[in-house]
């Protein structure tokens, strides 16, 4: 490796804190923009109390091109550091939030303003990190305006009409046209972040559950990967290979569910129908792995509090079959209407070289070219066997490529699904925990079904969290739908918004 940083490690692995270096600021920053130009992404970037309780600077970064991640830190000086997004915009968010929670000031940030907790910064909120007994206060913000004739602005939520997560839109637009979108969450932060610290407790897989409820196994099997990273206990063969069964079975539920709605969002009633009653199909075969549709107390560290017998075992592969057939029918009415096609293709369109800009991840990604795909580049657990995949990906970047993307994926999880049902291993499926070694880093990363989630776990001398960091993909990808809005007729927002499918409580932690 041509710069200065801890040695590599995998998906699933750990290392002495002491083993990571922490370098002046210079040589942090060119470590840091020599990873980048060396094929390394930033997975995340955050602040932690260290000496005294001031906050020390984090950046993990991963190598899809080998699966390695390393690891590098600062101390900043004083309350400011330069900011590094304008040469790496990758470090945007990371930098607001870093502000936002540790009250450090990025200088030079080319967009700074508040990621969740709008307004409170003008009153003197100074980051839960030093007081958290300030007020969050999401919503009151200076919102970049457009003038010119002709030009006006339209504000949406953050109280929606159906079943929806709030949060807000506010729209600059001329007659139709979006000229700019600008989108301001934090609706629905619960302090997440802040309850794992001192864990893990008997609380903390519960707590991970919820992080966004639509991922319950994404972000356990993540949270799982850090935990062998930090105790060295890794799950048997046989629950890694159910929790892998689950993870795709999550995936399916949602990006069937998906395809669907983007029927709905076009008024093409027949694929809404079916699909709405499909996603329920899977959800329930979730249920047949541990009694909770979303997969609640299925995984733990250690392996999975739930085995499957012979009888269970038929019953899964009968009714993803079943599923499987009708989901194509109802699905492949998309493809063949052109009414359809007219609607889905270049509708917001999101360019490669934005993507790469931004760090974006899954579907959204993957459907502008870019392959990247944690299965596939980060392999931990069942995924490092034979059941390697290929990353479905599509070019045009826009709502046709997103949904296009989700129905290779679905075909690719009935495939993987199947072929574990067949050669399923013998034995147990939990080991006894191990204790998580004290004054280390471990790093799991899984492939939820929106993208890369990423849990990064460090412990104090008493072998507990002092932090843990969570990067939902939502974190990543909700710029990536600003953008993609530019240019667009403020009526298609509804189903540009849907092909991306972002989760408000995953961001809001």
């Amino acid at each position: 490796m041509a710069f200065s940083s801890s040695i590599p490690f995998g998906n699933g692995g750990g290392i002495p804190r002491a083993a990571v270096p922490v370098l002046a600021w210079s040589g942090f920053r060119d470590t840091l923009l020599g990873a980048a130009v060396a094929g390394w992404r930033l997975l995340a970037y955050f602040a932690a109390p260290e000496t005294n309780d001031r906050p020390r600077l984090w950046a993990i970064l991963g190598r899809d091109a080998t699966g390695e991640l390393t690891a590098v830190a600062t101390d900043p000086a004083g309350d400011h550091f330069p900011s590094l997004a304008p040469e790496w915009p990758q470090a945007a968010g990371f930098e607001r939030e870093i502000a936002e929670q540790w009250g450090l000031c990025p200088e030079g940030h080319p967009w700074f303003k508040p990621l969740r907790f709008q307004g409170s910064w003008r009153h003197g909120h100074d980051a839960w990190g030093r007081n958290p007994e300030l007020p969050i206060l999401p919503g009151v913000t200076d919102f970049y305006q457009v003038r010119g004739d002709g030009v006006h602005e339209v504000a949406v939520g953050p109280v929606h009409a159906g079943i929806i997560e709030p949060g807000h839109f506010r729209f600059q637009c001329h007659g139709e046209e979006i000229l700019h979108l600008e989108i301001a969450l934090g609706y629905q932060h619960r302090g997440v972040e802040r309850a794992l610290l001192g864990g893990p407790t008997l609380r903390t897989p519960h707590l991970l559950e919820t992080v966004a409820g639509d991922t319950t196994i994404g972000h356990l099997t993540a949270y799982g990967l850090a935990m062998a990273g930090l105790t060295g206990v890794a799950a048997p063969p046989r629950a890694q290979v159910l929790a892998a069964i689950a993870l795709e079975l999550e995936r399916l539920a949602n990006h069937v569910g998906d395809l669907g709605m983007l029927g709905n969002d076009i008024g093409f009633l027949p694929t809404a129908s079916y699909c709405g009653r499909l996603r329920g199909d899977f959800l329930n075969l979730t249920a047949v792995l541990c009694g909770n549709r979303f997969g609640r107390n299925l995984l733990r560290p250690a392996g999975v509090l739930f085995d499957l017998d012979d009888g269970h075992l038929a019953e899964v592969r009968d009714r993803l079959d079943a599923a499987f057939a009708d989901v194509t029918t109802a699905v492949g009415l998309l493809w063949e209407t052109p009414t359809v096609a007219a609607r889905f293709e270049n509708t917001g369109t999101l360019d490669p070289a934005v993507c790469r800009d931004l760090g974006m991840v899954g579907v959204a990604a993957r459907a502008s070219g870019i392959v990247r795909d944690v299965r596939h580049d980060f392999p931990a657990g069942a995924w490092t066997g034979c059941e390697r995949i290929t990353p479905a990906t599509a070019t045009t970047g826009d709502v046709q490529a997103r949904a296009w993307v989700r129905w290779l994926e679905v075909q690719e999880s009935v495939r993987l699904i199947r072929a574990w049902l067949d050669r399923l291993p013998e034995g147990p499926v939990l080991a006894a925990p191990g204790t998580p070694a004290p004054d280390h880093l471990a790093v799991g990363l899984a492939e939820g079904w929106r993208g890369e989630v990423v849990h990064v776990a460090l412990t104090g001398a008493d072998g507990r969290f002092s932090r843990y960091k969570v990067v939902d993909p939502s974190f990543r990808n909700w710029h990536g739908l600003a953008v993609a809005m530019r240019g667009q007729a403020i009526s298609d927002f509804p189903l540009c918004n849907k092909s991306f499918n972002l989760s408000y409580c995953g961001h809001d932690l």
